[in-house]
């Protein structure tokens, strides 16, 4: 069989599992892009219809890390210097106390990055006295600031653990508020300027930006996501997630960005092997670096069939970005539902096994 022959028996049996996908209920405008650079292979697909923007939620936490290393090749940072450092005293003060003892000025930019800071999870923690940010925000839609999220962790939740507890990670959705701070403080611009300048308009993601309340207009122009069956308004959330989540992308720009990010265009190619040096447990199989998720399934999840890890960050809404380096396959895209978390993952795997018979 020729090598167009074979990638066109694999694109349409790619075609036929993403159809199967889009006709559920329970996902909406699914799209996806897969690319092998080395094959010379690019291909994406969409549902019929579908809005081709789309909310990537938690995988703006991947351009964040891109910005903060960024820094800190210019010598602006440093990964192991206490947030502290950059941030105004009234920040980091009692954003962790655990015992009596108050590690708010002691917690560093790799401890965030890593989700080893300990730090409560504003957005999807259980208060003491409440729901999560996000079931109030699944209610009715609303808007917070910064100095909310601070509230909210300082006064309604508690620390999970010391920094950088060996062997412990907990998923904080407050590391990154503090981040995307972090970032506004060295610079001397607004996070949503720093990611244009640095990183959207150098690589010319013209159908990528950061979702903010001067955009909330464009809502009903990004696709529509699901909580279940139901269909989800929360522009107001969605301008007020920030550095945590609130970039707006497309399955194509995903991978441009991936590709720049991997191949060692955006910061020193040294630092991508830092950050993959020791993976914690978070939610398993998801298994968190230094500012970068890895999904590695173990095979009894397969049915003993080994599957690559992959290397990248997903989000909520049902987005995924990910790098499978064994198979050199990225792979970006989105099913738009924000209550079954594991169905872009099921999907997303189902798609590289099939690249991975075909090769």
């Amino acid at each position: 069989m020729s090598a167009k022959a074979e990638y066109r028996t694999l694109e349409a049996s790619l075609s036929r599992l993403l159809g199967r996908y889009a006709a559920r209920t329970d996902t909406s405008a699914v799209q996806f892009a897969l690319a092998s650079p080395g094959r010379g292979w690019r291909w994406e697909w969409y549902a019929p219809g579908a809005i081709r923007q789309y909310f990537i939620a938690s995988a703006t936490k991947l351009y964040v890390t891109a910005l903060v290393m960024q820094l800190r090749a210019e010598g602006l940072l440093g990964l192991d210097d206490p947030a502290a450092q950059y941030l105004d005293s009234s920040v980091m003060s009692g954003i962790h106390v655990l015992r009596g003892i108050d590690y708010g000025d002691r917690i560093t930019v790799r401890e965030l990055l890593s989700h080893t800071s300990g730090i409560a999870d504003y957005f999807e923690q259980r208060r003491k006295n409440g729901p999560t940010q996000i079931g109030k925000a699944l209610r009715g839609d609303f808007a917070w600031t910064f100095d909310d999220v601070l509230q909210i962790t300082k006064e309604e939740l508690s620390p999970r653990f010391a920094p950088s507890t060996p062997g412990k990670a907990f998923y904080s959705d407050t590391n990154y508020q503090l981040l995307g701070r972090v970032i506004e403080k060295v610079i001397g611009l607004n996070y949503e300027e720093a990611l244009q300048q640095r990183l959207l308009g150098p690589l010319g993601l013209v159908d990528t930006y950061p979702f903010t309340a001067a955009t909330v207009g464009r809502y009903d122009s990004v696709a529509r996501m699901l909580y279940g069956r139901e269909p989800v308004r929360i522009p107001l959330v969605m301008a007020s997630v920030r550095a945590d989540g609130g970039i707006v992308s497309t399955a194509v720009d995903g991978i441009t960005f991936l590709e720049a990010l991997m191949g060692g265009r955006l910061f020193p190619a040294e630092y991508l092997g830092e950050m993959q040096k020791r993976w914690n447990a978070i939610f398993p199989p998801l298994e968190y670096g230094v500012g970068i998720m890895r999904f590695a399934l173990p095979r009894y999840y397969t049915l003993f069939k080994e599957v690559p890890p992959m290397i990248g960050h997903s989000g909520a809404s049902g987005a995924v970005l990910y790098y499978v380096p064994a198979l050199d396959l990225y792979v970006s895209g989105t099913v738009n539902q924000l209550k079954n978390r594991s169905l872009p993952y099921n999907l997303m795997t189902r798609l590289v096994m099939a690249c991975q018979d075909a090769w």
